[in-house]
């Protein structure tokens, strides 16, 4: 029972009633979640996620936001990938972001989607970030906490792969209403798919679908569909979890092209399904 009890530091009920400060024990805090800037109003907070590299998570996080502007809507994208920045390349923003004494403002691509990322605020784009977990977890939350992102509809979150630091800050500090998996057809990738599935329901926090990336090439010649990285099972794993596919994504030239011409806020991604997340 004693085990059943126990919290995430180790503090067991009955452990907790002799200590001196039991009363200001942060193992009793049960809500992480950080304010919301006073000059911001979000209606919804998406995480993009996967459970490895590679997969294409920014290429969907920037086409998510880039459906909902087409639809109306307003939206922001906050990257959380603090050392693999990429989004502001996307969509060819390179001025820094602004700031006043308290707080930063964030930069707005040309089809009016906000975007924050730690590329807007170091002086040279190409310069390592060479951080400790703690102090990009940190950066992570005063994206949250201390930009202006005024009245957006959608607020989709870039998160890098893994389980991690990033991810679990993101989880506990900002109120997430779903998550998004990313993946790819390889066999391994299924497993890695269940363990983001897994620490989402683990912080209660719903998985709203998943989206395949690099599922074939089209033969420019004949029009075949060529399975490069093996056959999907990305029916079988959605089934699985219960949860819909949102899209296949081939690779295609054009997004590709978009992104290194960067010019994604005039894209409009086909593959994705029509959906209000």
């Amino acid at each position: 029972m004693a085990e059943e009890m126990q919290n995430a530091n180790g503090c067991t009920e009955e452990s907790c009633a002799g200590c001196a400060h039991s009363d200001s024990c942060s193992s009793k805090k049960t809500d992480f979640r950080e304010p919301e800037n006073m000059y911001s109003s979000i209606k919804r907070v998406i995480g993009v996620v996967s459970g490895k590299g590679g997969v294409g998570k920014s290429l969907v996080t920037a086409s998510l936001a880039r459906m909902m502007r087409e639809k109306g809507y307003t939206a922001g994208i906050l990257d959380a990938d603090i050392t693999g920045p990429s989004i502001p390349k996307m969509y060819g923003v390179h001025t820094k972001a602004g700031a006043t004494e308290e707080n930063i403002i964030p930069c707005t691509a040309k089809d009016g989607t906000k975007i924050m990322s730690v590329n807007l605020l170091l002086d040279d784009e190409a310069a390592p970030v060479i951080w400790r977990g703690p102090i990009i977890a940190g950066v992570v939350k005063q994206f949250w906490t201390d930009v202006m992102w005024g009245d957006l509809d959608y607020l989709f979150v870039d998160m890098p792969p893994g389980t991690g630091d990033v991810p679990l800050t993101v989880f506990q500090s900002l109120p997430v209403d779903g998550v998004v998996i990313v993946t790819s057809p390889q066999d391994l990738v299924q497993m890695i798919v269940q363990k983001a599935a897994n620490m989402a329901e683990q912080m209660n926090i719903p998985v709203l679908g998943i989206v395949e990336n690099y599922s074939y090439v089209k033969c420019p010649d004949c029009g075949k569909e060529i399975k490069v990285f093996g056959e999907s099972h990305i029916d079988e794993v959605a089934a699985r979890m219960g949860v819909p596919v949102l899209g296949r994504m081939p690779i295609d030239m054009e997004l590709a092209g978009a992104v290194e011409e960067e010019r994604f806020y005039e894209v409009t991604n086909p593959y994705l399904k029509d959906v209000d997340l």
